[in-house]
């Protein structure tokens, strides 16, 4: 049986032990994709990634349309000691004085845990910045142009620190994980430099062995 991770306590974070809000979205959805960006600094442009680019610039311009009575903060620096985050958020509404996030996603309306944890690792940040419950917040779809309101329960908050503990665990190990060639890997920008198709269960968890992969791969497609 998994044991849980122990519930996080404020703390002197090392600085490389911070985890960045977006690696909580990118190792839930797949950690060889966190490894991949994080630890190996590997990036490919596809159409998704420039949408979800123009997504993160619309944040401004969506933002201005909200009701007067709400105060907007755009692209605010957040971080949090009894979590080990950081990193910036697109929106904050402020609600009489009560934070309430918005995250900017691209494409239509859908339900997302990935794009939850990130949100929800927002408003645990804005919590401790604030000083106050921050209890839900909004993924908003550009393309749909829906608000999804998103309840940040105990449950959710509790896979934030244990994804943000298995990412600081990966981190120290430095071993980038296995590929899985699954459905995720269509629409994934680092497919070409991933090479799931050959590395999933045939290769070691080195990245180094990718010299490998791409003989592999010619050798097949031969």
């Amino acid at each position: 049986m998994e044991v849980e991770k122990s519930p996080p306590s404020l703390r002197e974070w090392d600085e490389l032990d911070l985890v960045p809000l977006s690696a909580l979205q990118h190792y839930s959805y797949c950690p060889r994709q966190y490894g991949l960006i994080y630890l190996e600094q590997v990036w490919d442009e596809n159409i998704y990634t420039m949408k979800g680019r123009w997504a993160h610039e619309r944040a401004d311009e969506e933002a201005d349309k909200l009701r007067e009575d709400v105060q907007i903060l755009t692209a605010l620096p957040v971080g949090s000691d009894l979590y080990g985050l950081v990193g910036k958020c697109d929106v904050v509404e402020l609600h009489n004085g009560i934070p309430y996030p918005v995250e900017y996603k691209h494409g239509r309306l859908k339900s997302s845990i990935h794009d939850e944890l990130q949100l929800c690792g927002q408003a645990l940040c804005l919590e401790e910045m604030f000083g106050v419950p921050v209890v839900r917040g909004v993924v908003y779809h550009i393309s749909s142009k829906h608000r999804r309101e998103v309840e940040f329960t105990p449950e959710l908050r509790r896979q934030v620190w244990e994804v943000a503990e298995e990412i600081r665990e990966l981190n120290a190990s430095g071993v980038l994980p296995q590929a899985v060639y699954d459905a995720r890997c269509t629409d994934c920008s680092l497919q070409e430099s991933c090479m799931p198709e050959v590395t999933d269960g045939h290769l070691s968890q080195d990245w180094a062995d990718w010299s490998e992969a791409k003989r592999a791969l010619a050798v097949d497609g031969s």
